[in-house]
């Protein structure tokens, strides 16, 4: 895989300076127009402002960017026929340099990893699905999370998503999930889901400590971010809306990789745009926990 490392990054690299991966496929893919783009521009800013360098993560003239620039932003934001891309999807995009693809945590995770970049904020990981063991649809995610030394920092994972077979896959592939100020994993924009984490940390120092120990090891861990207060839904309506949302996805035919963007485009009309608000208040406050994770893993 060919890496197109931007100057900025390169250099604070080099320099053993902080730098946060931000995803693409939130700009591309998650949000609306044109929230996507200010909320791409706010995070980068929000990286700077803790003191440590963004380095959004995406594909372009055939190669994987770390670093993309203004521009690349604006088009994964602004054009329509922008590649979704996990894992299985890297070599085919990458093999054609007139595609651009927007990463999924997955391929970032890898592509953040290649690079050397150990800390990345996004909004809410992918998971085992509902009916899994039907489907057999259970995220690229957390492979890809186990195999690489990152530490991802999320509002843990979509609500959307089966959270207790989540957490025990996470395990069974040894994978750490440390809560971020809280004892319960976080449902992305519900603050608690009754699920019990085995360890939490309280502030960045601690979590960078643990981040050293786990990359060390060559593998990655999640660090769980509740959303803040002001913006998540309430539990039993985001329990209730979902229900409703996955009902009319079973309804209407929608599976694979279609169903995770049907799902929270449905849950954004049905709690009258509280979840877009409640998006773009976790992702903020992700790369501010993030930012300062890696002021303080540099440090170390």
């Amino acid at each position: 895989m060919k890496l197109a490392v931007s100057r900025e990054v390169r250099e604070a690299l080099a320099a053993r300076r902080p730098v946060v991966a931000l995803e693409s496929t939130v700009i591309a893919h998650g949000l609306p127009r044109p929230v996507n783009l200010e909320t791409a521009r706010e995070l980068e800013r929000i990286v700077r402002a803790g003191g440590a360098t963004p380095a959004t993560i995406a594909l372009a003239d055939g190669r994987a960017v770390v670093g993309a620039d203004s521009a690349l932003v604006e088009r994964l934001a602004m054009e329509d026929e922008i590649a979704k891309v996990s894992l299985r999807d890297l070599a085919p995009v990458l093999a054609d340099p007139k595609r651009i693809g927007a990463t999924t945590v997955a391929a970032t995770v890898e592509i953040a990893a290649r690079a050397g970049v150990a800390v990345f904020a996004t909004g809410g990981i992918g998971g085992v699905h509902r009916d899994a063991e039907r489907t057999f649809d259970v995220s690229a995610d957390l492979g890809a999370i186990a195999r690489h030394p990152v530490c991802v920092v999320c509002a843990g994972a979509k609500l959307i998503l089966d959270l207790p077979r989540t957490l025990e896959h996470l395990e069974t592939l040894g994978v750490p999930v440390i809560g971020y100020g809280t004892d319960d994993f976080p449902a992305f924009y519900v603050r608690e889901s009754g699920l019990r984490l085995a360890h939490r940390v309280d502030d960045a120092e601690r979590a960078a400590r643990i981040v050293r120990a786990q990359v060390d090891r060559g593998a990655g861990l999640v660090i769980a971010v509740p959303p803040p207060a002001d913006a998540a839904l309430a539990a039993d309506e985001g329990d209730a809306t979902v229900a409703r949302a996955v009902s009319e996805a079973a309804r209407e035919g929608v599976a694979g990789a279609a169903l995770t963007p049907y799902l929270l485009r449905a849950l954004g009309t049905m709690s009258e745009g509280r979840s877009l608000r409640a998006n773009v208040a976790l992702l903020r406050r992700n790369a501010e926990v993030a930012a300062a994770i890696a002021r303080e893993l540099a440090a170390l």
